[in-house]
């Protein structure tokens, strides 16, 4: 393993929390037993979230008994079916403190509606919806991920872990045509034809890909329910309930009945059911920009909804947050995607934050280089408004450091960038991004390794770093929602100041610092006879001559306020 980036972070908060520590490991100095920060509550802000985003299918199997289900036991392309991770498995993580330990506070993971029952034949190999991303019926979960039980007793507990709960969610097209799964009728979806992605109209007008029925969400035409959805809904004993919601809802909002608001409304009832926190938004730039604001509104319908019914369950009073992907939107582009023919502000139509697809190949540059740039733009350009950064993902074939070379350097990028990130389950312990024998995008979608996290130190030694920087990023906001400064070059030593009305979060951080003994600037941040706590080696310091001096054997510490 490459031998750890050397690195500090110092820190100032005056109403931060500390967790209890690991044991110490000895060091080279001499210092005194640390004193305890009082038990303060840490503002959640999102645009400095540390998000950690998983393959429902593909992080932890809860339940063995759900793992097949509609008949899905054709052979598939390899890592192509389903494979039995659910919404039990993640809850278990949870409860074991998984997230906590890694200093997650919010969790996104794959959608869990009802996919389709067959599976597609396509160059790739043999594919079911293990993904989450073909829908068949919004208003049911896939029994393969679990039950609205399992959904409502994960947002409890992760909400009692202080963590909250993105549902990933689709809009813009049905799942696939197979022989089990029909097209839905054609004033709902257009068929034909394929995008070009060359400008507005044939990026949004047109179906994704081949056989991926793209829903009308331009359309204010009323709809009759497709007939199989409604022969599925008596069925399973529901019908009356559903069409009685239905009529609810219409009466209420005054919509028409167009295949968009259908959509919306079956999406923001699991907002209304089970207090989700969030949407991550799926190919937002492939349909009508006004669809996204309309289900803003009546995600932020139901979440005040369910606050009012659950007001002991509350975490805090910020709104309802949604997140999108509009795919190859990068920080560069401030508050606009351009099309070519035309620009959308989709900061406009609901979103708070776009997920950023410019950190991986800014990666490549220096720290400064990096903080700087992001610190820069979101406070100019992206005031107000949020990214949400990565390195790897779900379907992006050129992520940052694939053949896991270089861990943690990849955590100190991520987890240090302004803006909030996001943690690809496994980037925290090198899980493989390159499986032999997969085609396209599988390859990056593996089982989650939670062998090598048991048996292998140097597993356990690159998720134990993450760990440290991702508790310190989580209990400190300056980290991701702070403004940044540069106050030394060499050693290189940078500042960021949170201020949110009564908190105030001060942090320091030095990177690429030496073994041994070594010097960090923080005169005008920090005075004279200041007592810190670096929190990676467990020392105190105190600041002299507008420094401070740390001797030991790592090379990265994260160092705050000693209480």
């Amino acid at each position: 393993m490459k031998k750890l980036l050397i690195g500090v972070i110092i820190s100032l908060s005056f109403f931060a929390c500390k967790e209890e520590k690991k044991e110490p490991v000895k060091p080279t100095v001499q210092m005194q037993e640390p004193i305890s920060a009082p038990e303060k509550k840490i503002p959640f802000v999102w645009e400095g979230a540390n998000i950690y985003f998983l393959l429902t299918d593909r992080f932890n199997n809860g339940n063995t008994a759900n793992d097949v289900n509609f008949d899905r036991t054709d052979t598939t392309g390899i890592l192509r079916g389903f494979m039995g991770g659910d919404l039990e498995g993640i809850t278990q993580k949870i409860d074991e403190g998984y997230f906590s330990e890694l200093g997650i506070n919010a969790i996104w993971f794959t959608p869990v509606v009802e996919q389709i029952h067959g599976s597609t034949d396509e160059s790739t190999g043999n594919t079911y919806g293990y993904h989450g991303y073909w829908a068949k019926d919004w208003t049911a979960l896939d029994p393969n991920f679990g039950t609205k039980k399992d959904l409502e007793i994960l947002v409890k507990t992760a909400h009692k872990k202080g963590i909250r709960i993105l549902m990933d969610v689709v809009l813009n097209h049905t799942g696939p045509v197979t022989g089990k799964d029909p097209v839905w009728p054609e004033d709902w979806v257009r068929t034909d034809p394929t995008c070009e992605f060359t400008n507005y109209e044939n990026t949004t007008s047109c179906t994704l890909v081949d056989n991926l029925p793209d829903i009308l969400t331009e359309s204010n035409e009323p709809v009759e329910l497709p007939d199989q959805l409604l022969a599925k809904w008596k069925e399973e004993g529901r019908l009356s309930n559903e069409l009685d919601e239905l009529q609810l809802f219409f009466e209420r909002t005054g919509y028409p009945r167009a295949p968009r608001f259908y959509i919306i409304k079956w999406l923001t009832d699991y907002v209304n059911d089970f207090g989700i926190d969030g949407f991550r938004v799926d190919t937002v730039k492939h349909a009508d920009e006004n669809a996204w604001s309309e289900l803003y509104k009546e995600a932020s319908h139901a979440f005040d909804t369910w606050k009012k019914k659950h007001p002991e369950e509350i975490l805090d009073d910020n709104p309802f947050y949604m997140v999108g992907e509009v795919y190859g939107y990068g920080i560069s582009g401030g508050r606009e995607y351009d099309f070519g023919d035309k620009k959308v502000d989709y900061f406009d139509h609901g979103f708070k934050s776009l997920i950023n697809f410019e950190l991986k190949d800014d990666a490549l540059n220096d720290y400064e280089t990096i903080f700087n740039k992001y610190s820069s733009l979101l406070g100019t350009k992206l005031k107000d408004k949020s990214i949400l950064n990565y390195l790897t993902s779900h379907d992006d074939m050129q992520p940052y450091d694939i053949e896991r070379k270089d861990s943690i350097r990849a955590g100190n990028v991520l987890l240090l960038t302004p803006g909030a990130s996001q943690i690809y389950y496994g980037d925290e312990s090198a899980r493989p991004l390159i499986i032999e024998g997969t085609e396209g995008d599988a390859t990056l979608r593996s089982f989650m390794n939670w062998e090598e996290i048991a048996n292998n130190a140097e597993t356990q030694q690159i998720l134990e770093h993450w760990q440290k920087l991702g508790k310190f990023r989580r209990d400190h906001p300056a980290i991701g929602a702070g403004k940044h400064k540069r106050l030394g070059k060499k050693p290189y030593v940078f500042s960021r100041t949170y201020v949110d009305g009564d908190f105030r979060d001060k942090v320091v951080v030095g990177l690429d610092l030496p073994k041994g003994k070594k010097s960090l600037w923080v005169k005008g941040f920090f005075g004279d006879g200041t007592k810190l706590f670096d929190t990676y080696s467990r020392t105190e310091v105190e600041v002299k001559n507008g420094k401070v001096t740390l001797e030991n054997d790592f090379d990265i510490a994260l160092i705050e306020l000693a209480q």
